[in-house]
């Protein structure tokens, strides 16, 4: 079992070689990633640039696209292929908890080798090629974004798990399978991008066999957050624009839309609140520090932020990263801004857990 981490710890991270060819490759890929320089078009959509929440779940395609397009390397190069907070525990590592909060999910499934599983909303895979090489057992990913889909079957060839892992392009809204196909479902910090949630967890419902299980981390409002409060709302805001989200729904939202569309309520819990002695929060990670021991968080400080916002218009400058990379920072740091505000307020949690049975 310690050599299945060491090696899901290792997929967490990049060379300095590694994180350069991912950026240089970037400036190459302007026939997949069609929308990559497009950060105008993206923010236009919010409301802090005259959009709407209305609109922004009328266009929800677009809206992911864009921003998945705009978003990815740039996670994939400063946070690893798993696209996803965790708590941290004590003495843990950031790329530890994050593996371990997957491993969780799979241990409440009790994912079989023999199982087919579905990540509804996989990003560029991590999850599903961790819990794949964890479980043996066979995991298809669906995501809405085609550039995530190439990257990611890339790299499940490069890991020797295709195709036993594997992603497909695919709206969760409508998933291209049929019914009673997966044993197991999990999603997550992924439904959050949906405009209508009841509508996913019906496809899910669909798709999974009687006697299945759903299991999810959500990003929804806690019932701390009150919307006649400036600062919330400004939380919710930064959050919606800086992470391609239409419009953010509260805890009971999920538990009401899971009861909706049929499923069995096994247990729902705001999993940002589990007992965590000499732990860290989720976002923790995310706030300014000058400490040689979490060198991730320098870059938070207002000398890192100068720093890396001068290094990319240097970059991008002379086509070494693709047009619009230093807009994408500055949309990326605003949604940090946001998330540690809505974390210390604790308005706001990106692992609402919920697990749902198909009777």
């Amino acid at each position: 079992a310690r050599s299945l981490i060491l090696a899901d710890h290792m997929a967490l991270r990049h060379t300095i070689f590694e994180k350069a060819s991912i950026l240089f490759n970037g400036v190459k890929k302007d026939e997949t990633k069609k929308g990559a320089n497009d950060i105008d078009k993206y923010n236009s959509m919010h409301d802090h640039h005259g959009g709407d929440a209305d609109e922004r779940k009328k266009r929800y395609v677009d809206l992911v696209n864009s921003y998945y397009n705009l978003a990815t390397d740039f996670y994939e190069i400063g946070w690893g292929q798993s696209f996803h907070f965790a708590n941290r525990f004590q003495s843990e590592s950031h790329a530890e908890s994050i593996v371990r909060h997957e491993y969780y999910l799979a241990a409440r499934l009790g994912i079989q080798p023999t199982d087919n599983v579905l990540d509804c909303g996989c990003g560029i895979g991590g999850p599903l090629r961790n819990l794949g090489r964890f479980t043996g057992a066979s995991i298809t990913g669906v995501t809405l974004n085609q550039y995530q889909v190439d990257r990611g079957n890339q790299l499940c060839v490069d890991a020797q798990l295709a195709p036993r892992c594997k992603l497909v392009q695919a709206d969760f809204h409508k998933l291209p399978f049929a019914d009673n196909t997966f044993d197991h479902v999990y999603s997550i910090e992924a439904c959050c991008h949906s405009p209508d949630r009841a509508d996913v967890y019906r496809e899910i419902f669909r798709v999974l066999k009687p006697g299945g299980m759903f299991v999810s981390y959500e990003w929804c409002l806690t019932k701390a957050h009150d919307p006649s409060n400036p600062k919330h709302l400004k939380s919710k805001r930064l959050i919606e624009e800086g992470d391609g989200l239409p419009d953010m729904m509260p805890t009971s939202h999920c538990d009401e839309a899971l009861a909706k569309v049929g499923f069995e309520i096994i247990e729902t819990r705001d999993a940002a609140l589990d007992n965590n002695p000499g732990g860290e929060a989720w976002y923790t990670i995310l706030t300014p520090s000058f400490s040689p021991l979490q060198p991730f968080r320098i870059q938070f400080t207002w000398i890192g932020t100068f720093l890396i916002n001068l290094f990319l218009n240097f970059i991008e400058l002379i086509g070494f990263a693709p047009k619009g990379s230093g807009k994408v920072r500055e949309m990326l740091r605003q949604a940090q801004i946001g998330l540690v505000m809505g974390g210390q307020m604790q308005t706001f949690t990106p692992m609402y857990y919920v697990h749902a049975k198909k009777k």
